[in-house]
């Protein structure tokens, strides 16, 4: 495959999910629940905010790993299907996910597969479709891991969303050691203002969390604590709306928007996701 250039390069997850709607998360005690619904659909991370970044017309390349079986091609058909340009490496396995959640948005992941890391034969490709990008996306995973230092030698702005990080694990330091930009949630954090500033002090340009139907709260490079509120919206499924909050943020920044109106394109970007069962309503008719 020839490098392709793109506007943002966007490497990590893309999955095949069964979501599982109940009407409490399940206590740890032996016991029998019903489902209020159920559906399998495209997950992942990075394909969330590949889908919202194609939908608001940003040029975007994904790069995931899946294997060459029935969920893998669900995943890679899908989002063919909903236009988002892609470059696939083979695992031995598909990701897939068992979301178990409520109306409210809590959910509880449970991991069936993963996706294994590449021997990086591909990488002089990547290197150069990093390099010809104005942003890169790298997810928490094994693959964007092994990257990070080739996307660190293209001297490009990396964005990292370290999603429900604890403050310790080690797993998300070195995505928060290569980061201009850092987006996380504030459900495992006891001061989120404090970790953006820290972020900042370390040398990121820009901190984010999302704060559910709070909307966010930034950090900029000064200093300067912004904040958003979300855009009233009927929900149907929170999955995906983090990852549309980035792309909402990240396209309107590479458009030259101060971070004000950044953040408000961010919660637009969300609000949009949070009206489908999808990751994106791009793929509604394509999974109805």
């Amino acid at each position: 495959m020839s490098a392709a250039v793109s506007s943002v390069f966007i490497a990590g997850p893309a999955s095949w999910n069964q979501l599982v709607v109940l009407d409490r998360l399940p206590e740890p005690v032996p016991h029998m629940q019903f489902a209020e619904d159920s559906w399998e659909t495209l997950g992942g991370t990075s394909a969330g905010k590949a889908l919202s970044l194609t939908a608001l017309g940003r040029e975007t390349l994904l790069y995931a790993v899946t294997a060459e079986d029935e969920p893998g091609r669900r995943v890679r058909e899908a989002l063919e299907r909903a236009g988002v340009a892609t470059r696939w490496a083979d695992s031995p396995t598909t990701e897939r996910h068992l979301n178990l959640m409520t109306r409210t948005g809590e959910r509880v992941s449970l991991y069936l597969s993963g996706a294994a890391a590449t021997d990086g034969a591909g990488d002089a490709a990547i290197e150069t479709e990093m390099a010809a990008a104005e942003a890169i996306v790298l997810d928490l995973a094994a693959e964007p891991l092994r990257l990070l230092p080739l996307a660190q030698r293209t001297g490009r702005p990396i964005w990292v969303d370290v999603h429900d990080y604890d403050g310790e694990a080690e797993f998300h330091r070195p995505f928060l050691a290569a980061a201009d930009a850092v987006f996380c949630n504030a459900d495992r954090l006891d001061d989120p203002v404090a970790f953006l500033r820290s972020r900042i002090g370390a040398g990121a340009t820009l901190a984010v969390c999302t704060l559910g139907a709070e909307g966010a709260v930034a950090v900029d490079a000064e200093g300067e604590v912004h904040r958003v509120a979300a855009v009233p919206v009927e929900v149907v499924d929170t999955n995906g709306a983090g990852d549309a909050f980035l792309a909402g943020v990240l396209d309107a920044v590479l458009h030259g928007a101060a971070v004000p109106g950044a953040l408000a394109a961010g919660a637009r970007s969300a609000s949009a996701v949070l009206r489908s069962r999808h990751l994106h309503p791009l793929l509604d008719p394509i999974l109805a």
